[in-house]
């Protein structure tokens, strides 16, 4: 057994988390460092997000879903969200075998209108080809932002409040998860970020209320297998308390 799957074997004999979210960062940083056009990180951590997938279906991960592009980053240079949209419309073409032959349910979250016509075609179509799969649900959040889908929650409530379907005082928590763009998925058990930064830069917002939080060192292009099951045995040693005292969790589980 090689030093991965010992890892992930270790994993496996303790409870998994259902749905990890994994903010993708330091791809342009990465290059940068080696001299390198920053497109070139993203294209390595394309490696990242395959080996990562692959780790997550493995250990019995039931969702997975991957910053990929946010709401704010059209506002970078326009060269690098050319590069950035034609590398999503190329890891959508060369995955759809993998994702296919393994079971996965492909997903995406956000403002997916905004999306050139040459990515939304794809993925629109690997979606639909992989909707009865019942493996792992793949999530790629494309245009997203999480106060973005906070506000169109609210719209769609507000509507359903102004047409007498819904009275105000009806509303409740799971009101508003079940008009959040991922109602179809758990709540999310762990937030793993890389490259050092320790902030959620508007990521799920109301989905990681109770997350646990990995912050790694490591450059997303440089984080692999081997780096997502220690995160995974990391948060394994976490006592999830959800508002009650380790007394009476520990009551609970006797």
């Amino acid at each position: 057994m090689d030093a991965i799957a010992e890892l992930e074997s270790r994993v496996k004999q303790r409870a998994v988390p259902r749905h990890v979210g994994i903010i993708m960062d330091g791809n342009g940083r990465w290059a940068e460092l080696r001299g390198l056009p920053r497109l070139e990180g993203h294209r390595e951590g394309s490696q990242s997000v395959r080996e990562v997938t692959r780790s997550a279906r493995r250990i019995g991960v039931s969702a997975l879903t991957l910053y990929a592009f946010s709401s704010q980053n059209w506002s970078r240079p326009p060269d690098e969200v050319a590069g950035l949209m034609e590398l999503l419309r190329e890891y959508l073409v060369k995955e759809r075998d993998e994702i296919m032959g393994n079971g996965i349910r492909l997903a995406a979250v956000g403002e997916l209108d905004k999306l050139p016509r040459y990515v939304k075609e794809p993925l629109d179509a690997l979606r639909e080809a992989s909707a009865s799969n019942t493996g792992m649900v793949l999530t790629l959040a494309l245009s997203y932002g999480g106060r973005e889908e906070l506000v169109v929650a609210v719209q769609a409530i507000a509507k359903k409040v102004a047409a007498g379907q819904l009275r105000p005082e009806d509303i409740t928590e799971d009101t508003l998860s079940q008009a959040t763009w991922t109602s179809a998925l758990p709540p999310v058990d762990l937030v793993i970020r890389t490259s050092g930064e320790q902030r959620l830069s508007n990521f799920l917002l109301w989905q990681t209320a109770y997350a646990e939080f990995v912050f790694s060192p490591i450059a997303w292009p440089d984080f692999r297998g081997r780096e997502f099951a220690e995160a995974l045995l990391h948060f394994q040693t976490r006592e999830r308390r959800f508002g009650l005292t380790g007394a009476q969790l520990r009551r609970a589980g006797t």
